[in-house]
Order: C-alpha cells, then sequence, then structure tokens
C-alpha cells in the first residue's frame, strides 16, 4: 500500500484540536479581560438595586407582616434587605387601625355633646377631650350619671387597642372655693383618677395599663380670657399611647398607677 494511503482524506494529519480553538481561544480570553475592565471602573447603584430587589420582591412574593388572604409564600433574602421598607407597611397598617379607631369613639358621642368633645390623632397618640360639664359638674369629682355609661363604652372599645392609657384632668383658672378640693389641682387628681376608677371596676380595664395625672389649670386647651375658653379648660383628656408608662413598676397590684404635674408648664 502506498504511503499517500495512510494519510487523512483532505490532506490534513490526524490527532490534536483543530487550529481554530487557538484563535476561539484567545478571543475568549480578550472578552474576559475586557468584561473584568469594565467592571473595574464601574459603580453598584444602591438605588436601582433596591428598585430591581424590589420589582423581583413583587413578582415572587415574600412572607406578608400584614394578613392576607391567599397562600403564604416563603420568605427570602430579599425580604431581609429591605426591613425599612416593611416597616413602613407597619406605620401605614398603624395609622389605618388608628383612624378606625378614632371613627368608631366619634360615632359613640351623642350629637348634644359633639360641640364639647374631640377625638384626634396628636403625633402619633389618640387624645380624647371631654370639655366643659360633659363629665362632672362644676366644682365636683364625681361623674355625671349620664356620662358613666359612655365612659364605660370608651374603656370597651380602648381595651382591644394596644398600648398604654393616660387620664388627665384639667382645669380653668377660677379659683376653687368651698367644697373638699384646697385647689383646682386637687379638683383636677380627684377627677382624672374617678375616670380611672370607673375604667377598671365598671368596665375591667387592666389596671396596669392606666395613669392618672392632675394639671389643675396649668396647661390650659384655650384662653382663659372668655367663657368658651374656660369651658374648653375644664376638660378630661384620655390618652391611648404606644409609649409605655414613666411610672413606677412597683405600685400594688390592682391599683392604678398615679403621677401628679404640680409644676406649671408652659404652653
Amino acid at each position: 500500500m502506498s504511503q499517500e494511503a495512510d494519510q487523512v482524506p483532505g490532506g490534513d494529519e490526524g490527532g490534536g484540536a483543530p487550529g481554530w480553538v487557538v484563535t476561539f481561544g484567545d478571543l475568549m480570553s480578550l472578552l474576559l479581560c475586557f468584561f473584568v475592565l469594565l467592571l473595574s471602573f464601574s459603580q453598584t447603584d444602591a438605588q436601582k438595586y433596591k428598585e430591581v430587589a424590589g420589582s423581583l420582591q413583587k413578582a415572587f412574593g415574600i412572607q406578608r407582616d400584614t394578613p392576607a388572604w391567599d397562600s403564604p409564600k416563603g420568605e427570602n433574602i430579599i425580604a431581609r434587605a429591605f426591613d425599612r421598607e416593611l416597616n413602613l407597611v407597619k406605620d401605614v397598617d398603624g395609622d389605618k387601625f388608628k383612624k378606625e379607631l378614632i371613627k368608631k369613639i366619634k360615632s359613640l358621642f351623642p350629637d348634644d355633646i359633639k360641640d364639647l368633645v374631640s377625638v384626634d390623632n396628636e403625633n402619633g397618640k389618640i387624645v380624647i377631650r371631654m370639655m366643659g360639664e360633659t363629665t362632672f359638674d362644676s366644682g365636683k369629682a364625681e361623674i355625671r350619671a349620664a356620662t358613666r355609661p359612655l365612659l364605660i363604652k370608651i374603656a370597651q372599645v380602648l381595651k382591644k387597642a394596644k398600648g398604654e392609657i393616660i387620664i388627665a384632668g384639667h382645669t380653668d383658672n377660677v379659683p376653687v372655693t368651698g367644697g373638699r378640693f384646697k385647689s383646682n389641682l386637687d379638683l383636677s387628681i380627684a377627677r382624672a383618677a374617678s375616670v380611672a376608677d370607673l375604667f377598671i371596676n365598671a368596665a375591667g380595664f387592666d389596671p396596669k395599663r392606666i395613669a392618672t395625672m392632675g394639671f389643675g389649670e396649668y396647661r390650659p386647651f384655650k384662653s382663659n380670657a372668655t367663657w368658651e375658653g374656660r369651658q374648653a379648660n375644664r376638660r378630661v383628656e384620655i390618652i391611648l399611647s404606644d409609649a409605655p408608662l414613666l411610672m413606677s413598676s412597683h405600685a400594688p397590684k390592682g391599683q392604678a398607677k398615679t403621677a401628679t404635674a404640680p409644676v406649671p408648664a408652659s404652653n
């Protein structure tokens, strides 16, 4: 057999990689170096990363912090990277709950006293103001019989909300004359205590959640120069706060914690 018969058809010698592989390898090496160079000059845009990750979160879903009617979804790393965003959702839900609570409390007040009561969200605290003689007769600390059922209903609504309750008594600047109270401060303290006692004994409110305060004439809501202003200043405030009570934790069991404020405060 001739020597040419042992050669591979087409004239190429047998064995080894094709010649184009070397060129392909050089091209891949150059591309790798090129992308490494681009990466070295690039900067990570945190805002765009959050937007992309947020889109992925919506697309694939995470376990929600708020109740949902659809099937639960597994938690992933994106959820842990966006704690701040989830906290904002909680804040929104909290505001919505407070709005519903305010609406519910307002619906309890009869039409004849709605001009003398207010329910507002002030710096995250729900403040219920009952002004004039809606709660007490002039110079008295006994709750009016017609108002007791209303206060009990308010207490029952507040029992379902989380937070601490501060009951604050206030008066106008007209001095107390006669009776068992030596000053407006004494009168305001006794009024706050009467409301707290009703919450605890008539509505079954947890006494550990209640604090009473008396401010007398020292924190007017409006000017005492007019009759309307003095009427607004004769008030009881029921405050629902998320903050813990700044009171001693050693109060006797079954009794409400009490604090007074004898020092005038600027308004």
